[in-house]
């Protein structure tokens, strides 16, 4: 289960005042570009002190997810820019779950394989975010030399070479 920073800094600005949004999204935005965890905690405790009176509810919503947000100041910002949102990941389940919805059972072990693979490369032709993934890619690369894959990116066997990339 990941927690969607996005969500986390949305949700509160339901309950401001019209006048105060943009002010208290720029206070947000602080904690969730900190550097490290410990000055998140700051910018999160120079918040609290700001807004407590007027909005009580924010900070506190913060310290609730705070286990599940403190993980992501571990990570270079290229890295954050992809995993700090579960939009992503929603909306390439959502390809998947399109294309296997329409089909039938899968006799063949592969078919649903194969048919999960085509859903993706076709995800990936839309174009969506795919400069971000390249750089937090290889950010990845470098901090998980041991455990990263360069061979996820590889083609199935099964698959027909790529004619238009040379």
């Amino acid at each position: 289960m990941q927690t969607c920073i996005v969500h986390l800094a949305r949700h509160p600005l339901n309950f401001c005042v019209w006048n105060d949004r943009k002010e208290v999204a720029a206070d947000l935005r602080r904690i969730c570009r900190a550097l490290t965890a410990d000055q998140a905690g700051l910018e999160l405790d120079a918040f609290e002190e700001k807004w407590a009176g007027k909005y009580a509810s924010i900070a506190p919503a913060w310290r609730r997810a705070w286990q599940e947000v403190i993980p992501f100041f571990a990570f270079d910002p290229a890295i954050r820019k992809i995993i700090y949102s579960t939009y992503a990941i929603e909306s390439l389940n959502r390809a998947i779950r399109k294309s296997i919805k329409t089909r039938g059972p899968f006799p063949p072990e592969d078919s649903a394989t194969k048919l999960i693979y085509l859903a993706i490369r076709n995800f990936e032709k839309g174009g969506r975010n795919i400069r971000k993934w390249f750089a937090a890619g290889n950010h990845l690369a470098i901090m998980f030399e041991d455990r990263f894959n360069a061979c996820l990116y590889l083609k199935p066997a099964w698959a027909k070479p790529d004619t238009q990339s040379s």
